[in-house]
């Protein structure tokens, strides 16, 4: 009996000694599968003006969705959409239901503790906006007044923080704010400068106009933590494509204005 249990025991010692020993697999990453599967899912926030959108013809276009489809081309993949919403945008990204996220999605030290950031490739003016007879000039004057904006937006943040006594009405999406502005449903609101040329297409008895301007955003692709091959390959598309102007005429493109020129610096 003693002999079989040290017998035992040296199997099992011997075993633990060659387990430690063995090569550990390398770990693969996102970089490796999307070019071995040769697509890339990228998740686009549809419905917001000018960054993603359909179309007349029901194709899925706009600034982010067009940079999408360069940076593909470019990595010689297929590229697979991820329609989202907005409030889906960093769930989708730590739960890896896409590879890679472009979606207004501004870079904040409190998203940057359960995602990773590229260097930014856009920016993003997010306003107050109301009838030109309410009379807003800071958050002050939205207490005890309704505000709409879309949920889990940096405007969200803002808002909680800074108009205390404000009713804050919260929806999923832009198109779904946009449609409650037309509608009456609300007059004032939290959003983003693009957003309001589409509101007052629709809303011509009372247009909304710019109060006050909260915050310049920059926008950052979005990935899982640790997946630093796949975040250098984009730094350095993003950089290469930065220099040479291709970013720049998508986004004035649809914005009909420039990035500004240390934009991958700040």
């Amino acid at each position: 009996m003693r002999i079989r249990k040290l017998l035992a025991a040296t199997v099992t010692a011997v075993t633990a000694l060659w387990l430690a020993a063995a090569p550990v697999a390398a770990k693969a990453d996102v970089l490796d599968d999307v070019m071995k599967a040769k697509k890339i899912r990228v998740a686009v926030a549809m419905g917001i003006p000018l960054f993603a959108f359909v179309d007349k013809n029901l194709k899925a276009t706009g600034s982010d969705v067009e940079t999408a489809r360069l940076l593909a081309k470019d990595m010689g993949v297929e590229l697979e959409l991820v329609e989202i919403t907005n409030a889906a945008r960093v769930p989708t990204v730590q739960t890896r239901k896409a590879d890679l996220l472009i979606a207004t999605l501004a870079i904040t030290p409190e998203r940057k503790k359960v995602i990773d950031f590229s260097v930014p490739y856009a920016t993003l003016d997010i306003i107050v906006a109301a009838p030109a007879e309410i009379a807003i000039k800071g958050y002050e004057d939205l207490v005890g007044k309704k505000i709409g904006l879309t949920r889990a937006t940096v405007n969200d943040s803002l808002v909680t923080k800074n108009a205390k006594g404000a009713e804050i009405l919260r929806f999923e999406d832009d198109a779904t704010l946009i449609t409650a502005l037309v509608s009456g449903q609300v007059d004032i609101v939290s959003s983003q400068t693009t957003a309001i040329a589409a509101i007052n297409e629709r809303r011509t008895q009372s247009p909304l106009k710019v109060k006050f301007t909260q915050q310049e955003l920059n926008l950052g692709m979005a990935m899982a933590q640790g997946e630093d091959r796949l975040r250098e390959w984009v730094n350095n598309w993003i950089k290469t494509n930065s220099e040479n102007g291709r970013l720049n005429a998508i986004f004035s493109s649809f914005h009909d204005r420039d990035l500004p020129a240390d934009l991958i610096t700040r």
